[in-house]
């Protein structure tokens, strides 16, 4: 995988990290959390396909280019 592509996967997941961090402190997710114990699952899409972006992105760069 080229090296542009693996950074701008980590940066789209570490962008995603944060906006599902923000969209897990909402209003939204409070109130879901307080009825079911988790938060909503937009914040939870968000988080997960940000560590997977994250992940991907990083083990673009730790294999380089062939």
């Amino acid at each position: 995988m080229n090296k542009p592509i693996s950074l701008t996967l980590i940066a789209v997941g570490v962008l995603l990290i944060v906006f599902g961090i923000n969209a897990s402190n909402s209003l939204s997710s409070e109130i879901s959390r307080a009825f079911t114990g988790s938060p909503t699952d937009k914040a939870i899409w968000l988080l997960a396909g940000g560590v997977i972006a994250a992940v991907i992105g990083l083990v673009g760069l730790s294999r380089g280019s062939r």
